[in-house]
């Protein structure tokens, strides 16, 4: 029998439920927000209210947003015409947080990955061709993680290009990231060397 509040409880186990929350981080968090102003959960509990309800994905590049477009493809000082290609939302960030790329991005929301099931039709590569066949597109850098599904992916996505007999200059972030890394832990020096290394692929 547990000797918390059925509440508290509830709350603590529905914490641990997030990445990287074990059980003592989910009874600090808790405890946390027992003793802070009412304010910080009342904003918290709305912020997740919204979170299903308000923010969408962008019909342009797959990006989370609370618009029909983002704002970065709705940016007029943005090249459309080079195009960064991104696993995860997450990945966006860490390049947007690093300032140097002055391009649009194209969210794939994942890698192929057939030990997982997931295929090309799973995630956003018919997108980007069509993007690439309507578009005058002048490059395309393909920043999938550089672990095996990445470099499949990336592979994958290349031919589909090439496939397309379109001048599009295909680059692959340079070796500044470690194999195994994900761009979302890495620092903001190493995206940018990675971004200026970068090569044709």
């Amino acid at each position: 029998m547990s000797i918390l509040p059925k509440i508290l409880k509830e709350l603590i186990d529905d914490l641990e439920l997030l990445p990287g929350v074990g059980p003592r981080s989910a009874a600090r968090i808790a405890y946390y927000l027992l003793r802070a102003p009412k304010t910080i959960s009342l904003s918290l509990a709305t912020n997740l209210a919204d979170l299903k309800e308000k923010i969408k994905i962008c019909k342009k590049c797959f990006n989370y947003t609370d618009s029909e477009i983002c704002t970065v493809c709705s940016d007029p000082t943005r090249d459309a015409n080079v195009i960064l290609i991104v696993e995860e939302p997450l990945d966006v960030i860490a390049f947007e947080r690093v300032g140097e790329f002055s391009g649009v991005y194209h969210v794939l929301g994942g890698v192929i990955s057939p030990v997982n099931g997931i295929g090309p039709e799973e995630i956003r590569i018919d997108e980007l061709i069509k993007r690439a066949k309507n578009n005058k597109i002048k490059e395309i850098i393909i920043a999938t993680n550089p672990n095996l599904e990445g470099e499949s992916t990336a592979l994958y996505i290349k031919k589909e290009i090439e496939k397309l007999e379109k001048n599009i200059r295909i680059t692959r972030l340079a070796r500044g990231l470690p194999t195994g890394a994900d761009l979302e832990y890495a620092d903001e020096v190493t995206l940018q060397k990675a971004l200026e290394g970068r090569s044709e692929f």
